[in-house]
This record gives structure tokens, sequence and C-alpha cells, in this order.
């Protein structure tokens, strides 16, 4: 009985929580007007913290907007498939090792091939981003782990506008230049790789002739000796798309398409009609870590093959190893003579991307009659005339 009464009392008392108390007396119209201050004085406070937050929220916006937009520069100008995570990582190794070899002087450190790439991206990265390093240091984990992940978003997403604008654009060139039978459908990539014709003579490696029908028919049934892998140069690379066996620098990184994928990205799709120009021009790519032209050269091969999304594998191709071994060739060249042939291809590159460039040809005559000079010589001597009169 007792409990009955103890759970009577205890649901009156839940019915009446919550409810306001019921005034002892009317409210005087002083208490009224204080309660009414009270009350704007409290909502006041809530909308200048709103308005802190939204501050705060559109200020992250902001910040991640910066990081994606920078973020974009990574894979055309630095890495075209590392990850940023991965050069942070290889350069703080190193310099954890440097302290080591400080305290043991007998300690030797022979970093690999792929180590000292990843290296040479860090060192492109805070060349690039030049506040990366210093703003990397001074935030918090948080911030600096949200700024890695929106930067690597902003290069990942470039990638994938990069491929669709090219995916269209080398078809358009291949198909106004070879004339195919059977045209390349950028919307089918099915139509791409070996199986066509115009893209198979592309795709087709320096050592062969894809004219040889025993050639094309090894290629495209990946017979013994003409399996397709990142060993061979593809033709699109060379000159006229033709290799000499006994000279395979004899035109190499020189071909149309590959000029024209360049100018495409790099410039502007209505560049890249454009590319017979030559001349003499500041030599900037060479600035660029050469992975603009090996970005150029992967995306086409890319968009020239029958893979419908992008991968690293591509049957028996390895896209990374390709990557690798174009920014080799030009990093690497292996005696003076081939270094003296790299600066040559990189003045023609230089040439054929930007043109020819007259300025410093022009007289200081010339320059003088010319209508900016002339109108300063006018103006000034209409200023002097008056303490010219006599």
């Amino acid at each position: 009985m007792a409990d009955i009464e103890h759970q009577e009392d205890e649901g009156r008392v839940l019915q009446t929580e919550g409810q306001p108390d019921e005034p002892s007396h009317e409210s005087t119209p002083a208490e009224a007007a204080s309660l009414q201050a009270r009350q704007r004085h409290r909502i006041a406070h809530l909308e200048e913290k709103l308005e802190a937050l939204e501050a705060g929220c559109a200020s992250k916006e902001r910040q991640s907007n910066y990081y994606l937009a920078e973020g974009r520069a990574i894979r055309c100008v630095i890495t075209l498939f590392d990850n940023v995570e991965d050069l942070v990582t290889e350069n703080d190794r190193r310099y954890d090792l440097n302290d080591d070899e400080e305290s043991n002087v007998e300690q030797v450190f022979h970093p690999s091939s792929y180590q000292d790439q990843l290296q040479v991206g860090y060192i492109a990265l805070t060349h690039t981003l030049l506040w990366f390093h210093k703003k990397g240091v001074e935030m918090e984990y948080d911030e600096y782990a949200h700024m890695m992940k929106t930067l690597q978003q902003g290069a990942d997403s470039a990638r994938g506008d990069n491929t669709s604008k090219l995916k269209t654009l080398v078809a358009e060139w291949v198909n106004r230049e070879f004339k195919p039978v059977d045209p390349v459908d950028p919307d089918d990539k099915h139509s791409c790789g070996f199986i066509n014709n115009a893209c198979g003579k592309l795709l087709c490696p320096a050592e062969f002739d894809w004219n040889n029908p025993i050639v094309k028919a090894g290629i495209q049934d990946h017979s013994e000796g003409y399996i397709v892998t990142d060993l061979s140069f593809p033709a699109f690379l060379y000159d006229k798309y033709q290799t000499n066996p006994d000279d395979l620098e004899e035109g190499l990184f020189k071909g149309r398409i590959l000029l024209q994928g360049y100018k495409a990205v790099f410039t502007s799709p209505s560049s890249a009609k454009d590319i017979e120009g030559d001349g003499d021009g500041v030599d900037v790519i060479r600035n660029n870590r050469l992975t603009k032209k090996s970005f150029a050269g992967v995306k086409v091969r890319f968009t020239l093959s029958s893979v419908t999304s992008w991968w690293s594998i591509d049957g028996d191709f390895d896209y990374i190893q390709f990557w690798r071994t174009i920014i080799d060739f030009f990093e690497k060249p292996p005696s003076r003579e081939a270094h003296r042939w790299v600066d040559k291809l990189l003045e023609w590159w230089t040439r054929k991307v930007f043109g020819r460039s007259h300025r410093d040809n022009i007289s200081n005559t010339a320059k003088a009659n010319m209508s900016v000079n002339a109108l300063a010589r006018q103006r000034a001597q209409r200023d002097d005339a008056p303490f010219d009169s006599p």
C-alpha cells in the first residue's frame, strides 16, 4: 500500500515538473520591462554566437577551397602518382637519418631510386607551394591532417578533370589526322586501344612496325614476343610517329599528339590547334621538374588505350613505371652527350609551346619611334614649351 502511495506521489511530481510556477501576484510594468530587456539581451548574445559560428564555418570553407585549388597543381607539376603524405614521410625519414648519422658516423644511407624520386617530389612541392612547410610546422595535428587530405583531394580531382578533357580532344585529333575507317569514339573506350587501327599505330612499341600484319596480329593476340609493356616507348612519343631502330633517341618526345596533349592541359585546349610555331623562348619547362611532359605522355597513352577508368596498370603496361622512366630520361642522363641532347630537346619544347619572341631584335631607334615613347616625348615637349617662349 505504501508503494502505491509512493508511486502516486512520484506521478504528481512528474506531471508538475517543467511547468512554470504560477505567479503569486500580477507582474508590475517595471518587472515586465526588466524581463523583456533580459530576453533581448539573451537573444542578442545568441545572435552573436551564431554569427561567430557562421564566420568560423565560412572561414574553414574558404580555407578548404584554397587547399583544393592549390592541390590541383600537384598532379601536374609535382608528382602524377605519389601521395602528398608519402613525399612528406620520405623527407622526414631523411631528416631523422641525418640526425642519426651525426651521432653515428659509421652509418651509411643508400636511398633507392624510388626514395630519391619521393625526395625530389617533396622539394618540388615546397618550391611550388611556398607556404607548405611553414604552415605545416605551425599547425595543430587536426588542422594539418585536414590540409593534407584536402590537398590530396584537389590533386586527384585535377587528374580526373584533365583525363576527361583529353579523352575528347585526343579522339578528335586522331580522327582528323588519320581519318580512320572506324573513328575513335570518345564516349566508348572499347573502340580505342589496339583494336582500333589508328590508336594501335600510336600505341605500337617503337621497336615494332604496326604496318606489318604479323606484328599487328601478335600485339592484338598478346602473342609471345609481342607483349606490350612499359619497357617500350610507344610510337606517339616520336616525331611523325616513326622511329629509327639504329638511333631510338632521334625524334623521341617530339610527337605531334604528345605536344598537343601538353598544350591542351597546360596552356589551353585552343592553343593545341597551333603547334607549328618555333622560335626562341625562356626555358621554363625544366623549372617544372619535367613532370608536365611525363604527365602528358602518360595521359595521352591512357586516352589512346581501351582502359575504361583511370588505373595504374593496363594489362602488362605499368603506368607508374612508364612515368618514372620518362622522368629519369630527363633528370638522369648517363653522359655529357646525353645531357646536351636533353637540353636541346627542352629548348625545342620551349619554342614549340611558347613560340618565338622578336622583342630583343628591335633596335633602340625603332623603340624610340614607337607610339608609347613618342607620346611621352610629345608631352614633355608641351610641358617645356611655356618656359622656352620669350
